[in-house]
């Protein structure tokens, strides 16, 4: 069976790294990938895993190209000749509306997020088989557009195991982690994610001030990096951070995600947006570190409640700061769990499910 896949780009990303690791799994199963995108930094981690990429257009949303674009598109997918296309955005999901009316080759799309409501974004709705990321974005596509219960799958992100696994950590980096920073003997709580107002860091930090009142040798840890348009922000929250006297330390980014979350004694996610999944959420509890997070979204999905983790309400920093010290207490197989539900694995199975049936 050949699938292809269609996303705008290959750049660092949560769609754009699923759309990888599923590549490489269906390689390893004895499937043929192709990727379609106008390509990125991930397209040689692609290829060198097996898969074919073709670089194409799929990314502009100037409607003045999209003749253009679907023309050149449909020759590639006669040229290809797939079993199964799988669009992962309204750009590419709009081009292959129009270059599959003749082709009809089956379809399949993931709607990854909570996207605006409009005719533009129906078009994730109109597949033949519909990937829903969590039972929160099968509930929105559905009240917004009555979309049939029979073509929509619940399929979570599934979370690399290999990586994400607490005997497969680099220990150097931990301990040279924990030296540089000084976090031995403290109780250290971390979020994770680049820098931005959606991520409410000024909860996360007035949280940590409250409880430093308590529990003096706390440390918060906010990981990610610093767009050039967040720079003001990221000012305010230092300036923040100063005015309560409370020790925050600003990383940036890293590629040892699963180390921070290890070394961590509570992952903090206090997201104003809901998230469409919260992979992160899932990756921090595979490495048994306790998670808070706000109460909407797909998190719903993934923590339990007084078993791995909280919920707050958006902005309630007394609610965060007391959830984060009984999270603290809490002990649990946090791998098994994900494993069992979130894993690279279960998602595949399922997606490869999905294709099957359609193919039938």
């Amino acid at each position: 069976m050949k699938i292809v896949q269609i996303l705008p780009e290959l750049n660092e990303g949560g769609v754009e790294r699923g759309t990888v690791e599923l590549a490489r799994e269906l390689v390893e199963r004895g499937f043929d990938s192709v990727v379609i995108s106008r390509g990125g930094k991930l397209v040689k981690e692609l290829k060198n895993e097996g898969s074919l990429h073709v670089e194409l257009d799929v990314c502009s949303k100037n409607p003045l190209s999209i003749f253009g674009r679907v023309l050149a598109l449909k020759r590639v997918l006669k040229e290809l000749k797939p079993d199964v296309l799988h669009v992962r955005s309204r750009v590419p999901a709009w081009l292959v509306y129009f270059a599959n009316k003749e082709l009809k080759i089956p379809l399949v799309s993931t709607v990854h997020g909570f996207n605006s409501v409009s005719f533009y974004s129906k078009i994730m709705t109109k597949a033949d088989k519909v990937i829903c990321v969590s039972r929160a974005i099968k509930e929105y596509i559905q009240e917004h557009y009555n979309t049939d219960e029979e073509r929509i799958t619940i399929i979570p992100r599934g979370v690399d195991l290999k990586k994400f696994n607490p005997q497969n950590l680099d220990r150097d980096f931990i301990s040279n982690f924990k030296n540089r920073y000084d976090l031995h003997s403290k109780f250290v709580i971390s979020t994770v994610g680049r820098i931005t107002q959606l991520k409410d860091l000024e909860t996360f930090i007035k949280s940590i001030a409250i409880i430093q009142k308590q529990i003096p040798n706390v440390k918060g840890l906010i990981v990610g990096g610093v767009r050039e348009d967040k720079r003001d922000y990221f000012k305010r929250l230092k300036s923040l951070a100063t005015s309560l006297h409370v020790e925050i330390i600003f990383t940036g980014s890293t590629n040892s995600v699963a180390e921070v979350y290890a070394l961590s004694d509570v992952v903090v996610s206090a997201s104003k947006k809901p998230e469409s999944f919260g992979r992160s959420v899932a990756e921090a509890l595979a490495l048994n570190t306790p998670v808070i997070a706000t109460n909407h979204g797909g998190v719903l999905d993934i923590i339990q409640e007084n078993i791995n983790g909280y919920f707050f309400e958006i902005g309630d920093v007394e609610d965060l700061a007391k959830k984060i010290v009984s999270a603290k207490e809490l002990r649990f197989d946090g791998f098994s769990y994900v494993e069992e539900n979130f894993s690279l694995k279960q998602m595949v199975d399922k997606t490869v499910k999905v294709y099957e049936e359609l193919c039938k």
